[in-house]
């Protein structure tokens, strides 16, 4: 089995129910093994048991109610 790990931004999180929210959805999406999300920097990390397009996971991440940045992004910080 190939796993693949990918790093994405997450932005508009303010708070644990945020990453629960978030990390419910990217359940939903077949082939994600691990998920871990960084509340206050933002980051996403999944582990994959198989190629996943970035469209379901930023669809996953937007149906939670936030934005999905692409990898290598800089999170936008808060002002």
């Amino acid at each position: 089995m190939t796993t693949e790990t990918k790093t994405f931004h997450v932005l508009g999180m303010t708070c644990a129910h945020c990453v629960r929210f978030i990390t419910e959805e990217l359940q939903t999406v077949p082939g994600i093994t691990t998920i871990a999300i960084d509340l206050p920097t933002g980051k996403l990390t999944i582990t994959t048991d198989r190629p996943i397009a970035p469209t379901k996971i930023q669809t996953a991440v937007e149906a939670a109610g936030y934005t999905l940045k692409a990898p290598g992004s800089a999170p936008a910080h808060a002002v």
